[in-house]
């Protein structure tokens, strides 16, 4: 993560962006570790996705969602397993059917104590977010697609293979033309590759790449990021066209047998003159880390 302090990780739930018939979005409002949460609603049921991080944030997005139910049967899902978008799980037990993918689900059990860890070690305020959490269990767990039907509306569930973790996700709305990525696309910043050697190198940007390839090519009329402002195709072509380039340009590098210091320099200044307005930099370099990573010998 960026080495500096953290602003409180807090969800608001204002400013509720109706994307289509009974599908809203609560969003980000541009805080860091806030994701877009997202209401998607059928005849009988409910689905959520996302959390928000700790029980503290959950409670608030279980609440809005019980409310916009009107007794509907609850399910959610989440995207991936970072604490921002899955750390509150628990606080929907008994509420709502916890449905993820089987490569998320372990993600959570591996890998997230640690990243508990990991994540209040960013400042107190994300600390206090994330004091008390116990990581939840799926209720249903499936391979690698699902189709949740929640009357008169299926909502489509499709693991998507290894890219910014091993157990992403991506959630469709066929009828509403509504796609949501998590992590795998955002809006107004760089793509954010968690890549801690030793301690996490799951994230692949080839595989991301062709993952972003897959999603450009089926589109969508609304994206909803992980982070940022709900957009439309295009946000997945940026996203697509960025790991293109940041691939292209530090394998070239790589080839002339350059430092991996050199590269990052280079790539970065690169990719900030393309981009001046996309915010989290300190991306950049993880993401040319990774991919010397991943160079071709």
């Amino acid at each position: 993560m960026a080495e500096h302090t953290m602003p409180d990780p807090v969800v608001h739930v204002t400013d509720i962006q109706e994307l289509a018939r009974d599908l809203v979005v609560i969003p980000n409002r541009q805080v860091q570790l806030v994701p877009n949460i997202g209401i998607i609603g059928g005849r009988d049921s409910v689905l959520v996705v996302e959390t928000g991080m700790g029980s503290g944030n959950a409670e608030k997005v279980l609440e809005f969602a019980a409310g916009y139910a009107k007794g509907r049967r609850l399910f959610l899902t989440t995207t991936h397993f970072h604490p921002e978008h899955a750390f509150g799980a628990q606080t929907f037990a008994g509420e709502a059917t916890f449905l993820i993918n089987q490569a998320q689900a372990e993600d959570l059990k591996v890998k997230g104590p640690g990243y508990i860890d990991m994540f209040k070690g960013l400042g107190e305020p994300v600390a206090r977010q994330l004091e008390g959490v116990t990581l939840a269990q799926p209720d249903v767990v499936y391979e690698q697609s699902y189709d949740l039907d929640l009357g008169g509306r299926v909502v489509r569930l499709r693991a998507t293979g290894r890219a910014h973790s091993k157990g992403d996700q991506v959630v469709r709305v066929p009828d509403a033309d509504v796609l949501f990525t998590g992590d795998l696309a955002e809006a107004g910043q760089f793509a954010i590759f968690p890549w801690f050697p030793p301690y996490d190198t799951d994230v692949s940007g080839t595989r991301w790449l062709s993952v972003m390839r897959r999603l450009a090519a089926e589109g969508a009329e609304v994206v909803v990021p992980g982070h940022g402002e709900v957009g439309g195709p295009q946000l997945l072509a940026d996203v697509r066209d960025y790991l293109r380039l940041l691939r292209d340009e530090t394998w070239i590098r790589r080839d002339s047998a350059v430092s991996e210091r050199t590269i990052i320099d280079e790539v970065s200044a690169l990719m900030i003159e393309r981009h001046p307005d996309w915010a989290g930099r300190d991306w950049i370099e993880k993401g040319v880390g990774c991919l010397c990573s991943e160079h071709p010998a």
